[in-house]
């Protein structure tokens, strides 16, 4: 029952893994091709019909700025990285109707860029944790590297899901404010911060599944030990009381 527990430890711990790998690959593929879900992925979601050259409304997502076509997007051309920059030529290229918030400043710019930086290395270390994954099921130590890599990985993913809240939060209340109707992305929203949740919870698992095999092992290992010990110990200390014995009676009938 004990052996049994490391193999289902590690075996949940991979599927949280693999489910939180999932959830990132569809946000950082949304708006790359127009086909669903990717045409229904986004961050950020903005009434630009007052900028000249714009879609009347824009949402961004990795890739670019998309149109929409009822619930799902109209994207043109692709560009990985895809800042949220209205004012620069990587969005609009103008001022026009664009908020203030964004104007003069770059802070939109880099926190955007590099949150997909982050979440390629985040996906990178957590497609090595499914590797070793498996071998967690088998072995302790394999269960301790899964963790120590989902843990570098789950890092990544709270800095990516941070700058992405703060950036598309921030964007969203800049059109908001400047009586622009703007909303933030359900489903890309909701696949990060699921994801950081899963690889929490898997890095928990991992640990779990090296604690058990480990531990358990040692204490029984102890334990039978010190038994052997003890009772080889009475054994010695029988025998001699015997031998004692025996020679005290030889005397006493000689």
């Amino acid at each position: 029952m004990v052996n049994a527990r490391r193999p289902i430890s590690a075996l949940i711990a991979l599927l949280f893994t693999a489910g939180s790998w999932i959830f990132m690959i569809l946000t950082l593929i949304g708006g790359a091709q127009n086909k669903n879900p990717l045409d229904r992925t986004w961050f950020l979601e903005a009434d630009t019909s007052r900028i000249p050259g714009a879609h009347p409304v824009s949402r961004w997502t990795f890739w670019g700025i998309c149109g929409t076509n009822g619930e799902k997007n109209d994207c043109g051309g692709t560009t990985a990285a895809f800042p949220l920059d209205p004012p620069s030529h990587w969005n609009f290229g103008t001022t026009e109707g664009v908020p203030e918030g964004f104007i003069g400043t770059s802070t939109y710019f880099y926190m955007t860029r590099f949150m997909f930086a982050f979440m390629l290395i985040g996906l990178f270390f957590i497609f090595l944790a499914l590797v070793t994954g498996l071998l967690a099921m088998c072995t302790s130590i394999g269960g301790w590297i899964s963790a120590f890599l989902t843990v570098i990985g789950l890092i990544f993913q709270i800095v990516t899901t941070c700058l992405m809240t703060a950036a598309y939060v921030k964007g969203r209340n800049q059109f908001s404010g400047n009586g622009q109707p703007a909303k933030v992305g359900a489903k890309a929203f909701g696949w990060m911060w699921a994801a950081t949740v899963t690889l929490f919870i898997a890095s928990i698992l991992y640990c779990v599944s090296g604690i058990r095999s480990g531990g358990r092992r040692g204490g029984a290992g102890g334990g039978g030990g010190g038994r052997k010990r003890n009772s080889g110990f009475f054994k010695s200390r029988g025998g001699k009381r015997a031998s004692t014995n025996g020679a005290g009676v030889d005397k006493e009938y000689a």
